[in-house]
């Protein structure tokens, strides 16, 4: 039977490999507005964005709760805060205010890369060490 440690570690694995779906998923959507793709192709990539979104965070926030981390309402709050960047993203796709995406895609990439360095290092810390 796999221990809790094993556990762990196995999901901060995957937790990883989400991070780099959710990065190359954003990735892909500064591309397409570089490229001025159709709007239908923005669309999906902003869709599949916000789904794995916000799969991710709950997935994240549910190891934040099985390993009683103790800065899970400070995470927690910097998921909602970059939801609601994707979501206004969003907004200014389906008004058509398509030349303020790349920008705020940029400023999300930022915010994200930031948050896996610092907030989501320090709970995969908090993880390896058991406490």
């Amino acid at each position: 039977m796999a221990s809790i440690s094993d556990f762990n570690i196995a999901s901060t694995a995957e937790t990883d490999r989400e991070h780099r779906v959710l990065l190359c998923l954003l990735h892909a959507l500064c591309d397409a507005v570089r490229e001025k793709r159709d709007a239908e192709s923005v669309g999906e990539i902003l869709e599949q964005l916000i789904a794995f979104g916000e799969a991710h965070f709950t997935s994240e926030e549910l190891l934040m709760r099985l390993n009683s981390y103790d800065d899970y309402e400070n995470h927690a709050d910097e998921h909602i805060h970059m939801l609601d960047m994707l979501n206004k993203i969003v907004a200014d796709h389906t008004t058509g205010h398509s030349s303020r995406i790349l920008g705020k895609a940029e400023e999300v990439l930022g915010y994200i890369d930031n948050h896996i360095a610092t907030s989501d290092k320090r709970f995969a810390d908090h993880v390896r060490r058991g406490t």
